[in-house]
Protein backbone atom coordinates (compact mmCIF):
# COMPACT_ATOMS: atom_id res chain seq x y z
CA UNK A 1 0.00 0.00 0.00
CA UNK A 2 1.03 3.61 -0.54
CA UNK A 3 0.50 4.50 3.11
CA UNK A 4 3.65 2.82 4.39
CA UNK A 5 3.95 5.38 7.22
CA UNK A 6 0.98 3.78 8.95
CA UNK A 7 1.84 1.33 11.68
CA UNK A 8 -1.72 0.07 11.52
CA UNK A 9 -3.87 0.41 8.41
CA UNK A 10 -6.88 1.16 10.60
CA UNK A 11 -5.29 4.18 12.24
CA UNK A 12 -3.96 7.53 11.08
CA UNK A 13 -0.35 8.44 11.77
CA UNK A 14 0.92 12.03 11.53
CA UNK A 15 4.40 13.03 12.66
CA UNK A 16 4.88 9.83 14.69
CA UNK A 17 1.60 10.32 16.54
CA UNK A 18 -1.14 7.72 15.99
CA UNK A 19 -4.83 8.64 15.98
CA UNK A 20 -7.74 6.24 16.27
CA UNK A 21 -10.06 8.19 14.00
CA UNK A 22 -9.39 9.53 10.49
CA UNK A 23 -12.09 12.17 10.94
CA UNK A 24 -11.15 15.69 12.04
CA UNK A 25 -13.70 18.34 12.99
CA UNK A 26 -13.74 22.11 13.23
CA UNK A 27 -15.40 24.04 16.03
CA UNK A 28 -17.02 27.02 14.27
CA UNK A 29 -20.46 27.83 12.82
CA UNK A 30 -22.53 25.84 15.33
CA UNK A 31 -25.68 27.35 16.81
CA UNK A 32 -24.18 27.15 20.27
CA UNK A 33 -21.25 25.65 22.19
CA UNK A 34 -23.35 22.81 23.62
CA UNK A 35 -24.27 21.60 20.13
CA UNK A 36 -20.63 21.79 19.03
CA UNK A 37 -19.37 19.78 22.02
CA UNK A 38 -22.04 17.10 21.64
CA UNK A 39 -21.42 16.76 17.89
CA UNK A 40 -17.67 16.39 18.36
CA UNK A 41 -18.25 13.77 21.05
CA UNK A 42 -20.64 11.76 18.85
CA UNK A 43 -18.28 11.90 15.86
CA UNK A 44 -15.50 10.23 17.88
CA UNK A 45 -13.03 12.44 16.01
CA UNK A 46 -9.48 12.31 17.36
CA UNK A 47 -8.37 15.75 16.16
CA UNK A 48 -10.21 19.03 16.63
CA UNK A 49 -9.11 22.24 14.93
CA UNK A 50 -9.53 25.68 16.48
CA UNK A 51 -8.79 29.06 14.90
CA UNK A 52 -5.93 30.60 16.89
CA UNK A 53 -7.24 34.13 16.44
CA UNK A 54 -10.72 33.26 17.65
CA UNK A 55 -9.39 31.35 20.66
CA UNK A 56 -7.02 34.19 21.61
CA UNK A 57 -9.82 36.73 21.27
CA UNK A 58 -12.12 34.65 23.47
CA UNK A 59 -9.40 34.36 26.10
CA UNK A 60 -8.69 38.08 26.12
CA UNK A 61 -12.36 38.92 26.48
CA UNK A 62 -12.69 36.28 29.23
CA UNK A 63 -15.63 34.59 27.52
CA UNK A 64 -16.53 30.94 28.00
CA UNK A 65 -14.87 28.96 25.22
CA UNK A 66 -15.49 25.59 23.61
CA UNK A 67 -11.90 24.80 24.52
CA UNK A 68 -12.91 24.82 28.17
CA UNK A 69 -15.58 22.16 27.57
CA UNK A 70 -13.79 19.57 25.43
CA UNK A 71 -11.92 16.63 26.93
CA UNK A 72 -8.32 17.24 25.87
CA UNK A 73 -7.19 13.98 27.41
CA UNK A 74 -9.00 12.26 24.52
CA UNK A 75 -8.69 14.90 21.80
CA UNK A 76 -5.67 16.35 19.99
CA UNK A 77 -5.72 20.09 19.36
CA UNK A 78 -4.89 21.34 15.87
CA UNK A 79 -4.52 25.15 16.01
CA UNK A 80 -5.07 26.81 12.65
CA UNK A 81 -4.03 30.14 11.16
CA UNK A 82 -7.45 30.97 9.71
CA UNK A 83 -7.81 34.62 8.73
CA UNK A 84 -4.17 35.13 7.77
CA UNK A 85 -3.66 36.78 4.38
CA UNK A 86 0.11 36.46 3.95
CA UNK A 87 3.03 34.33 5.07
CA UNK A 88 4.33 36.76 7.70
CA UNK A 89 0.95 36.99 9.39
CA UNK A 90 0.49 33.20 9.32
CA UNK A 91 3.91 32.68 10.93
CA UNK A 92 3.14 35.14 13.71
CA UNK A 93 -0.24 33.54 14.44
CA UNK A 94 1.21 30.01 14.28
CA UNK A 95 3.68 30.92 17.03
CA UNK A 96 0.72 31.88 19.22
CA UNK A 97 -0.77 28.45 18.56
CA UNK A 98 1.75 26.81 20.86
CA UNK A 99 0.23 28.80 23.70
CA UNK A 100 -3.15 27.22 22.95
CA UNK A 101 -1.59 23.78 23.12
CA UNK A 102 -0.06 24.59 26.50
CA UNK A 103 -3.41 25.92 27.67
CA UNK A 104 -5.01 22.48 27.21
CA UNK A 105 -2.01 20.65 28.67
CA UNK A 106 -0.50 19.40 25.40
CA UNK A 107 3.04 20.62 25.97
CA UNK A 108 4.50 18.30 23.32
CA UNK A 109 1.98 19.37 20.65
CA UNK A 110 3.75 21.16 17.77
CA UNK A 111 0.93 20.71 15.26
CA UNK A 112 -0.39 23.64 13.25
CA UNK A 113 -2.78 23.79 10.34
CA UNK A 114 -1.30 26.38 8.01
CA UNK A 115 -3.78 28.57 6.11
CA UNK A 116 -2.71 31.56 4.02
CA UNK A 117 -5.80 32.96 2.33
CA UNK A 118 -5.76 36.42 0.71
CA UNK A 119 -8.87 35.76 -1.41
CA UNK A 120 -12.00 37.04 0.41
CA UNK A 121 -14.53 35.73 -2.12
CA UNK A 122 -13.61 32.10 -2.76
CA UNK A 123 -11.18 31.69 0.17
CA UNK A 124 -8.62 29.96 -2.01
CA UNK A 125 -5.17 29.48 -0.43
CA UNK A 126 -2.08 31.35 -1.64
CA UNK A 127 0.42 28.72 -2.89
CA UNK A 128 3.51 30.95 -2.68
CA UNK A 129 2.65 32.33 0.75
CA UNK A 130 1.85 28.84 2.02
CA UNK A 131 5.17 27.44 0.80
CA UNK A 132 7.10 30.35 2.32
CA UNK A 133 5.40 30.10 5.71
CA UNK A 134 5.63 26.30 5.77
CA UNK A 135 9.36 26.36 5.13
CA UNK A 136 9.93 28.75 8.04
CA UNK A 137 7.65 26.86 10.47
CA UNK A 138 9.16 23.46 9.64
CA UNK A 139 12.59 24.88 10.50
CA UNK A 140 11.09 26.00 13.82
CA UNK A 141 10.11 22.39 14.55
CA UNK A 142 6.40 22.75 13.86
CA UNK A 143 4.47 19.78 12.50
CA UNK A 144 2.88 21.66 9.62
CA UNK A 145 -0.36 20.47 8.05
CA UNK A 146 -0.56 22.63 4.94
CA UNK A 147 -3.91 23.67 3.46
CA UNK A 148 -3.71 23.98 -0.33
CA UNK A 149 -5.72 23.80 -3.54
CA UNK A 150 -5.63 20.44 -5.34
CA UNK A 151 -2.19 21.15 -6.82
CA UNK A 152 0.00 18.01 -7.09
CA UNK A 153 3.21 19.98 -7.71
CA UNK A 154 2.75 22.21 -4.67
CA UNK A 155 1.80 19.18 -2.59
CA UNK A 156 5.08 17.48 -3.46
CA UNK A 157 7.08 20.66 -2.76
CA UNK A 158 5.50 20.99 0.69
CA UNK A 159 6.22 17.34 1.41
CA UNK A 160 9.86 17.78 0.37
CA UNK A 161 10.44 20.72 2.71
CA UNK A 162 9.17 18.62 5.61
CA UNK A 163 5.44 19.21 6.09
CA UNK A 164 3.83 16.56 8.29
CA UNK A 165 0.68 16.33 6.15
CA UNK A 166 -0.89 17.82 3.05
CA UNK A 167 -4.47 19.12 3.17
CA UNK A 168 -5.86 19.72 -0.33
CA UNK A 169 -9.35 21.19 -0.57
CA UNK A 170 -12.21 19.22 -2.10
CA UNK A 171 -13.90 22.50 -3.05
CA UNK A 172 -13.99 26.02 -1.54
CA UNK A 173 -14.43 26.34 2.23
CA UNK A 174 -18.04 26.04 3.36
CA UNK A 175 -19.36 25.55 -0.19
CA UNK A 176 -20.60 21.99 0.27
CA UNK A 177 -19.79 21.25 -3.38
CA UNK A 178 -17.98 18.01 -2.63
CA UNK A 179 -14.95 16.69 -4.53
CA UNK A 180 -14.65 18.94 -7.57
CA UNK A 181 -11.29 17.62 -8.75
CA UNK A 182 -10.94 13.95 -7.79
CA UNK A 183 -8.35 13.39 -10.53
CA UNK A 184 -5.89 15.88 -9.01
CA UNK A 185 -6.67 14.64 -5.52
CA UNK A 186 -5.84 11.11 -6.64
CA UNK A 187 -2.50 12.29 -8.04
CA UNK A 188 -1.65 13.98 -4.74
CA UNK A 189 -2.64 10.89 -2.77
CA UNK A 190 -0.76 8.46 -4.98
CA UNK A 191 2.42 10.56 -5.08
CA UNK A 192 2.52 11.45 -1.40
CA UNK A 193 4.74 9.86 1.22
CA UNK A 194 3.04 11.82 4.02
CA UNK A 195 -0.63 11.73 5.06
CA UNK A 196 -3.14 13.46 2.80
CA UNK A 197 -6.18 14.94 4.53
CA UNK A 198 -9.05 16.12 2.32
CA UNK A 199 -10.11 19.45 3.76
CA UNK A 200 -13.00 21.82 2.94
CA UNK A 201 -16.03 21.64 0.69
CA UNK A 202 -17.44 18.28 1.76
CA UNK A 203 -21.20 18.56 2.26
CA UNK A 204 -22.47 15.12 3.15
CA UNK A 205 -21.45 11.62 4.20
CA UNK A 206 -21.17 10.10 0.73
CA UNK A 207 -18.58 12.73 -0.20
CA UNK A 208 -16.53 11.99 2.91
CA UNK A 209 -16.66 8.30 2.09
CA UNK A 210 -15.61 8.98 -1.52
CA UNK A 211 -12.59 10.96 -0.31
CA UNK A 212 -11.48 7.99 1.78
CA UNK A 213 -12.17 5.54 -1.06
CA UNK A 214 -9.72 7.54 -3.20
CA UNK A 215 -7.08 6.64 -0.63
CA UNK A 216 -7.03 9.78 1.50
CA UNK A 217 -5.72 9.29 5.01
CA UNK A 218 -8.34 11.49 6.62
CA UNK A 219 -11.05 14.09 6.18
CA UNK A 220 -11.40 17.43 7.91
CA UNK A 221 -14.77 19.16 7.85
CA UNK A 222 -16.82 21.68 9.78
CA UNK A 223 -19.73 23.31 7.95
CA UNK A 224 -21.22 20.00 6.79
CA UNK A 225 -21.85 19.09 10.42
CA UNK A 226 -22.38 22.51 11.98
CA UNK A 227 -24.96 23.63 9.40
CA UNK A 228 -26.81 20.32 9.03
CA UNK A 229 -30.44 20.25 10.20
CA UNK A 230 -29.26 17.85 12.89
CA UNK A 231 -25.53 18.40 13.53
CA UNK A 232 -25.31 15.50 15.96
CA UNK A 233 -26.84 13.06 13.51
CA UNK A 234 -24.60 14.32 10.70
CA UNK A 235 -21.57 13.97 12.95
CA UNK A 236 -22.45 10.32 13.47
CA UNK A 237 -23.01 9.87 9.73
CA UNK A 238 -19.58 11.34 9.00
CA UNK A 239 -17.99 8.98 11.50
CA UNK A 240 -19.50 5.98 9.71
CA UNK A 241 -18.75 7.40 6.25
CA UNK A 242 -15.06 7.92 6.92
CA UNK A 243 -14.75 4.44 8.39
CA UNK A 244 -16.61 2.77 5.51
CA UNK A 245 -14.61 4.65 2.86
CA UNK A 246 -11.35 3.74 4.57
CA UNK A 247 -12.18 0.04 4.75
CA UNK A 248 -13.48 0.01 1.17
CA UNK A 249 -10.15 1.44 0.01
CA UNK A 250 -8.16 -1.08 2.01
CA UNK A 251 -10.34 -3.94 0.74
CA UNK A 252 -9.91 -2.91 -2.90
CA UNK A 253 -12.91 -2.48 -5.18
CA UNK A 254 -13.84 -5.00 -7.84
CA UNK A 255 -12.87 -4.34 -11.47
CA UNK A 256 -15.47 -2.69 -13.68
CA UNK A 257 -16.79 -4.65 -16.64
CA UNK A 258 -18.68 -3.68 -19.79
CA UNK A 259 -20.70 -6.89 -19.57
CA UNK A 260 -22.84 -8.45 -16.90
CA UNK A 261 -21.51 -11.45 -15.00
CA UNK A 262 -23.91 -13.85 -13.36
CA UNK A 263 -23.50 -14.18 -9.61
CA UNK A 264 -24.56 -17.82 -9.66
CA UNK A 265 -22.32 -20.45 -11.32
CA UNK A 266 -23.50 -22.06 -14.55
CA UNK A 267 -22.31 -25.50 -13.45
CA UNK A 268 -24.74 -27.74 -11.68
CA UNK A 269 -27.89 -25.95 -12.88
CA UNK A 270 -30.85 -28.28 -13.24
CA UNK A 271 -32.17 -28.54 -16.84
CA UNK A 272 -35.40 -30.27 -15.82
Amino acid sequence: MRNNYRENTNKLKIANKIFKSSLMLGTGKYKNIKEAVESIHISEASIVTVAIRRAQSTKLLQRHSIMDLLNWDKLWLLPNTAGCQNAEEAIRIALLGKELNKRVGQIDNNFVKLEVIPDPTYLLPDPIGTLKAAEYLVKKDFNVLAYISADPILAKQLEEIGCAAIMPLASPIGSGQGLQNPFNLSIIINNSKVPVIIDAGIGTASEASYAMELGADGVLLNTAVAKASSPKMMAYAMKLAVESGKYAHIAGRMKKSQQATASSPKEGISTK
